[in-house]
């Protein structure tokens, strides 16, 4: 044997003796964690825009207030980008229907379904599912859409504690975070796997979403205004697709993450995951 096969025979029996590293990243390598992020990134991109439109033309004027606010408090939007989407949402809305019309709030809706999509997918090679059938899943898009937009609305006030302050805030954003996405891996699977197995993805996502949002307050105001600075509209552009990227990053890594402990004991056993995915194979 020749001495340079001695560093790989080093980290291999180092390999050896973390099964569970070793699982995570063979885990983290199937999902693809960079690809599906940077998809999902561009979707929620390419939709916003639309989206913002549509909220603008037919929601209140206190909810449009609101949907500011949670942008501010989520992503640490200000200046002149956060002028820009304020000038969306307070434009004549009078107008805006008469250009987009219902024609165009479906188009806008089904276009915006690709995010959902492209989600599902995330979910179901994170958990070694086929792809589920149009007919049942077709409509969840829908719904996940609508809630996901009605949670985003409602970021500010509990980022806020409803005006009591922080202390009450960061705990309420943390429950609804995780059980937002305890309930989008159940939804976006078809309800094909029980609800207890999902629980170490939504409490890993939950909690990084988290963690992501609070830490935006502080870093993205002052990255969005230099690349304003140096690189004009674009510069904005450029900021806000790489924060998506990073969020989606944290929920891809979150959801195939929680799979890998769901599988480990005890919280296999505590779970039934092995049980619960054993039934779902069976039917499939």
């Amino acid at each position: 044997m020749s001495a340079s096969s001695s560093p790989i025979q080093a980290i291999t029996a180092l390999w050896n003796r973390m099964p569970f590293v070793g699982r995570v990243a063979s885990q983290l390598t199937a999902v693809n964690i960079f690809d599906c992020a940077t998809r999902l990134a561009a979707q929620a991109f390419l939709s916003a825009i639309p989206v913002l439109f549509v909220i603008g033309a037919f929601a209140p004027q206190a909810v449009r207030d609101q949907l500011v606010n949670s942008l501010r408090s989520v992503m640490g939007l200000g200046g002149a980008t956060l002028d820009q989407v304020q000038g969306v949402l307070t434009a004549d809305s009078g107008q805006i229907k008469d250009t987009s019309g219902s024609v165009g709030v479906l188009v806008t809706l089904m276009s915006a379904t690709a995010c959902s999509r492209a989600l599902q997918r995330v979910c179901e090679r994170s958990w070694h599912l086929r792809a589920a059938g149009l007919r049942l899943v077709m409509w969840r898009w829908v719904v996940w859409l609508v809630v996901l937009l009605a949670a985003l609305i409602a970021q500010g006030a509990l980022h806020d504690g409803f005006g009591v302050g922080v202390w009450l805030g960061l705990p309420l954003s943390l429950v609804a975070s995780v059980l937002l996405w305890w309930w989008t891996q159940h939804l976006l699977l078809g309800a094909r796997l029980p609800w207890l197995p999902l629980l170490p993805g939504a409490l890993i996502t939950g909690i990084a979403v988290v963690a992501l949002s609070w830490g935006s307050r502080l870093y993205v105001p002052h990255t969005l205004q230099r690349s304003v600075d140096q690189f004009g509209p674009l510069g904005a552009v450029f900021t806000l697709l790489s924060w998506l990227i990073v969020f989606f990053a944290c929920i891809t890594v979150g959801i195939a993450f929680g799979y890998v402990v769901a599988h480990e004991q005890p919280f296999d056993r505590w779970l039934r995951t092995s049980e619960a995915t054993g039934r779902t194979e069976k039917r499939l």
